[in-house]
């Protein structure tokens, strides 16, 4: 490691929006400069509806959040309506530590997390043991995937709590830094940051002559199906991590 910065001299790029400084913080532990440029941005949905669906909270057998980002909207109509996770008796399951630990800020305890954090392996461990799950709620984004609805056996209800959209406004500072910089990692969150990044960066700098990191197999599917190559992927699908197994790739 050099001098235990493995990182030095790296430009390492965000395209997603990090729910805290700590990473940004690591990046620069380890000699390297972190970039945000997010190719995707959320924002609550706010209906008129929103309350009744609060209110029907209690009846759920459990409530699922795969995203911070979900537990971020769903805490903002808690206190806009006067809610608390005390009113809310459900159990409540999580994908990643990070969406677990976002939920407990709001009060809720989490009794699920899968092993890998990711919807096709929550819907194989996710087995509750109750003899008779009436009802379940998936609280999700605007472009969430069908697997949890699909292949969980349950009556799961969805409720669609916040939007993910195009953020082109970061696109022509990504593609000035990857006509410029020599050392320069670029770190991909999400599928939809790949499906922007494909369509309006790639065709202007192509997919060599930077490391592409992929925070878990999802996002490294997404990136082969596009033809671009996947130089890291940790084991546990944090963003911390992904820094983490970033500089032992550059040290290795």
């Amino acid at each position: 490691m050099r001098n235990g910065q493995p990182l030095l001299g790296e430009t390492v790029i965000f395209t997603g929006t990090p729910k805290s400084q700590d990473v940004f913080e690591r990046v620069k532990q380890y000699g390297g400069m972190p970039v945000s440029l997010p190719l995707i941005r959320v924002a609550e949905l706010q209906k008129p509806t929103d309350e009744l669906r609060l209110n029907a909270c209690p009846t759920y057998d459990w409530l699922i959040f795969t995203s911070q980002s979900a537990v971020a909207a769903f805490g903002a109509k808690l206190v806009r309506h006067n809610f608390s996770a005390a009113s809310i008796p459900a159990k409540i399951a999580a994908v990643g530590t990070r969406t677990a630990e976002a939920l407990e800020k709001l009060g809720f305890t989490v009794e699920f997390i899968p092993t890998v954090f990711s919807a096709d392996v929550f819907v194989k461990e996710f087995k509750p043991t109750e003899m008779a799950i009436r009802r379940v709620l998936f609280l999700r984004g605007s472009i969430a995937g069908v697997t949890i609805t699909e292949e969980l056996p349950f009556d799961v209800d969805e409720w669609t709590v916040y939007a993910t959209e195009r953020a082109s406004d970061s696109i022509g500072s990504l593609v000035d830094l990857l006509q410029q910089k020599k050392q320069l990692s670029v770190l991909f969150a999400s599928p939809s940051a790949v499906s922007v990044f494909a369509e309006e960066v790639a065709p202007q700098v192509g997919w060599d002559g930077y490391t592409i990191a992929a925070i878990g197999h999802v996002t490294e599917k997404a990136l082969f199906e596009v033809g671009a190559p996947v130089h890291v992927k940790p084991d546990t699908y944090t963003l911390m991590d992904l820094v983490e197994e970033l500089a032992r790739w550059k040290e290795g």
